[in-house]
């Protein structure tokens, strides 16, 4: 185990994460950020996106994106063995590899590029998360009380999810060794729990937590503190500030005064949380457009159904009113246009893909059209198009709304104030309060990260086009 001295003495990088989609790396931002620690995220989809690596000296936490949850193993493993590397030349203390609270996506494999990119040959590894419904108990990974396997994701398109020992998923896909500290230890506290650790990880690459409450993230922290490795869901990273340090806010650029126009709620989720919040925000009456992902695949039908909601949407917007595009979720819908992508040699992601970047450009026209400058969107597929198709390519952490869903702030040209929300993550309220609270962001000039009062006003939890 890594006992060197890193406690933070100075304002230099903390914490360097490499996340696997633009969802999960604002969730764990959102961690960094509500303690204090300045925290970016910086887009890099391909090895050496960021070209000038002393930009990722300028905040406490530079957490990069390597868009990679749907790459082949070997892109995954190159992506991150680069971002780890540039996180390391730029001065991080320690390395989080943050990955799908429930293992989806090439989880060994990147989390073995990180060990290697660092030369280390130990991590600690948890993918439990209690306030999202996620806990880890004998090592058997439970989503809201129901197995893994048994869970909404046994059916993912992309990744299904048929086993819930997570020691035996994360085996499968890893040379390295992994086993279980199970909750029975964690509950002796942190010093019996420091020396279990001491002596396993001289047997045992990869050591992977229960966790039963939060009070088991905290013990955890406590006692790993001084790790250089941490890998898998955000949860963790709310408690290790609390051990490292919390810092006072840094000033961060003046928020945009709001333009006028609505904010936008876009959704290409096919999550049953993500259809739950859909459908409160139907209730309050927020202007709505489906789009008919069957109707994609002729021309002449698509240039009309975008044209259509092309119109609604920006009168809408331009009267100051939100609005809601959201991708049809309806499981007949989605089993209709996956056979008509079938029937043009598409498969599930590229259908995925191609519902997402439509409801990418169509975002893109909205806003160069229309005074619109703050969003919400809901799926890790859909944000990624969303932010490439703007430009996006650096993000700074707000203010956390519910656990692991922030508001963040694109830094550029222009400033864009969005919510980028997982498919899986929300109360049924969620997208009506992240409306809320963009509009309230916006109605003051603060100049901190953290000095947002939530909103929670009447307008404005998650299968996928959008996998996420």
């Amino acid at each position: 185990m890594q006992t060197k001295d890193t406690t933070p003495t100075t304002r230099d990088p903390i914490l360097g994460v490499v996340a696997d989609d633009i969802t999960g790396a604002n969730d764990i931002g959102s961690m960094t950020a509500k303690a204090g620690y300045l925290t970016d995220v910086f887009s890099y989809q391909i090895p050496g996106a960021v070209a000038d690596i002393t930009v990722l000296r300028e905040p406490d936490v530079s957490i990069l994106d390597t868009d990679s949850r749907f790459d082949t193993p070997e892109v995954a493993y190159a992506k991150v063995y680069a971002a780890t590397r540039d996180l390391e030349a730029a001065g991080a203390r320690h390395f989080f590899k943050k990955t799908c609270s429930v293992f989806r996506g090439n989880i060994g494999v990147e989390f073995d590029a990180m060990l290697d990119a660092l030369g280390e040959d130990f991590a600690i590894v948890v993918a439990g998360f209690p306030k999202n419904g996620r806990q880890t108990i004998n090592g058997i990974h439970y989503v809201r009380g129901v197995p893994l396997a048994q869970s909404e994701f046994r059916n993912d398109p992309i990744h299904p999810l048929t086993e819930s020992n997570l020691v035996t998923v994360l085996q499968s896909q890893t040379r390295r060794k992994v086993t279980l500290v199970d909750h029975t230890i964690i509950a002796q506290g942190t010093a019996v729990l420091r020396q279990y650790i001491a002596a396993q990880c001289k047997h045992y690459n990869y050591l992977l937590f229960d966790v039963v409450d939060q009070s088991s993230l905290a013990t955890i922290a406590a006692a790993t503190h001084d790790c250089r490795v941490f890998c898998g869901s955000s949860a963790l990273g709310e408690e290790l500030p609390h051990v490292w340090g919390n810092l006072s806010p840094r000033p961060v650029a003046n928020l945009p005064a709001r333009s006028g126009a609505g904010v936008l709620i876009v959704s290409g989720s096919l999550m049953p949380q993500t259809a739950a919040q859909i459908q409160h925000l139907q209730r309050l009456g927020i202007c709505t457009w489906e789009l008919d992902p069957h109707q994609l695949f002729d021309a002449a039908t698509r240039t009309e159904m975008l044209s259509a909601a092309q119109t609604a949407l920006t009168a809408s917007l331009r009267q100051g009113e939100d609005a809601l595009l959201y991708a049809a979720n309806a499981p007949k819908s989605v089993a209709i246009a996956r056979k008509a992508g079938a029937r043009r040699g598409l498969d599930t992601v590229e259908v995925s893909r191609l519902v997402s970047g439509t409801l990418a450009n169509l975002t893109a026209t909205l806003v160069n059209e229309t005074p619109l400058d703050r969003l919400a969107i809901a799926g890790g597929d859909t944000s990624a198009a969303i932010c490439a198709r703007l430009g996006v390519t650096r993000l700074r952490i707000l203010e956390e709304i519910q656990p692991g869903l922030p508001s963040c702030q694109t830094v550029g040209k222009r400033a864009l104030l969005l919510v980028l929300k997982s498919g899986s993550f929300g109360t049924p309220t969620f997208l009506a309060e992240a409306a809320a609270h963009l509009r309230e962001a916006g109605s003051k000039q603060e100049t901190t990260a953290h000095t947002f009062q939530t909103a929670t006003g009447n307008i404005a939890k998650e299968a996928s086009y959008d996998p996420a």
